[in-house]
């Protein structure tokens, strides 16, 4: 009867040989593919030689697997083959834009030489993590941990590392976040009323767009995205499917997968809404509602820099576009409507978001719509 094979990941006895010039030690290793194979190591003293056939072995916990990944490779490489098992999954390009940014920024110029064996260590991924808060500030650290935290799983499931060290680093603490401002609705309609006065505002188109969004709580890359084939003006409903981001070396594009932080969902629109998208239909009726000055989509980036101008112009400089969802939320909330019509209307799956943050379930109707009437500076 044969010798029983040895097990995954085991070794036999180690075996010394006298050379010339010092020691040489071998054994036999049952790899990860189920293969039996002989490694040696040497070295000028026993001890020696015996020390570097350890390390070896500790080293070989990977072998094979397409990506050519092992311990011994660098964080930064481990790092891209990550990125790509995302794109793989269909993760939002968005997500990966953003991930792809902070391995370029923060990672592989702190730590991306290191071997992924060495991020076994808390302390290690510790050290990295402060350095990023102290250097770019606690928003940047948590996003690192993210990434750092990803890439360290990535490595764990294919036995690049026993375990992601990440999960027992120290928290990132962020400043407590201001009380949520809002705009009240006199302001509102003071507001609105400057902008019609701001000849580069209407150049720029910003008078029917800060409308738009104050009418529906969407987001600028939201509302950028939607196309007039989204619009349902008998119906007086707007279908939210997309949203406009900026790819590095591809440009603008709409995207629409399910992985990023939009969500779907079709919502009201109060009558003068309405009434200014019949105006604008008039001149335009195929493509997106609210394009760039050449007819393209519009850059969100852009776009916030113009409006920062424009509110500034107004006099309201303090004000943001993401002021308006909190806007929509608060009016929303002080005309009685629960925290999950608020949550549903501006897209959040988490009512505590909207509770703790701003004052989205998929449904039609929120009741928002009549509400938001309020805004509309025709009957100021």
């Amino acid at each position: 009867m044969g010798r029983p094979p040895l097990a995954v990941g085991t070794w036999g006895e180690y075996r010394y040989y006298k050379t010339r010039v010092g020691w040489r030690v071998r054994t036999t290793y049952r790899d990860y593919d189920g293969v039996t194979r002989e490694i040696q190591r040497a070295g000028a003293t026993r001890t020696k030689a015996k020390r570097a056939l350890d390390l070896a072995i500790r080293d070989r916990l990977y072998v094979g697997g397409g990506a050519d990944l092992k311990p011994e490779s660098l964080v930064e490489d481990v790092a891209r083959a990550w990125i790509e098992d995302l794109r793989r999954q269909g993760k939002g390009a968005g997500t990966i834009q953003q991930y792809e940014g902070n391995l370029d920024r923060c990672l592989i110029p702190g730590i991306g030489k290191l071997r992924i064996r060495e991020l076994a260590s808390v302390a290690t991924c510790d050290r990295y993590l402060n350095a990023v808060k102290d250097k770019r500030g606690a928003a940047t650290a948590k996003t690192s941990r993210s990434v750092l935290s990803g890439v360290c799983g990535y490595a764990a499931r294919n036995d690049l590392l026993d375990r992601n060290p990440v999960r027992d680093t120290s928290s990132i603490a962020v400043k407590t976040q201001k009380i949520p401002t809002s705009l009240t609705t006199a302001q509102v309609i003071d507001l609105r009323i400057w902008l019609t006065y701001d000849d580069k505002a209407i150049r720029r188109d910003l008078p029917d767009l800060v409308g738009f969004m104050l009418a529906t709580g969407l987001r600028i890359s939201e509302a950028s995205a939607i196309h007039w084939d989204d619009i349902d003006l008998a119906a007086k409903t707007v279908r939210l499917r997309g949203n406009v981001i900026r790819i590095k070396g591809v440009g603008l594009v709409m995207q629409e997968d399910e992985s990023s932080k939009l969500k779907k969902r079709t919502l009201d629109l109060p009558g003068w809404c309405v009434h200014m998208l019949q105006r604008r239909r008039a001149r335009a009726s195929t493509g997106p509602v609210f394009t760039s000055a050449k007819g393209k989509l519009r850059d969100p980036s852009n776009t916030e820099a113009d409006l920062k101008e424009a509110f500034a112009w107004c006099g309201y400089d303090w004000v943001t576009s993401h002021v308006f969802r909190k806007t929509v939320a608060t009016i929303m909330k002080e005309a009685g409507l629960t925290s999950r019509a608020a949550a549903d209307q501006l897209g959040h799956n988490k009512v505590s978001m909207t509770e703790d943050n701003y004052y989205g379930r998929d449904i039609t109707n929120t009741g928002a719509a009549p509400v938001l009437e309020a805004l509309d500076i025709a009957a100021a």
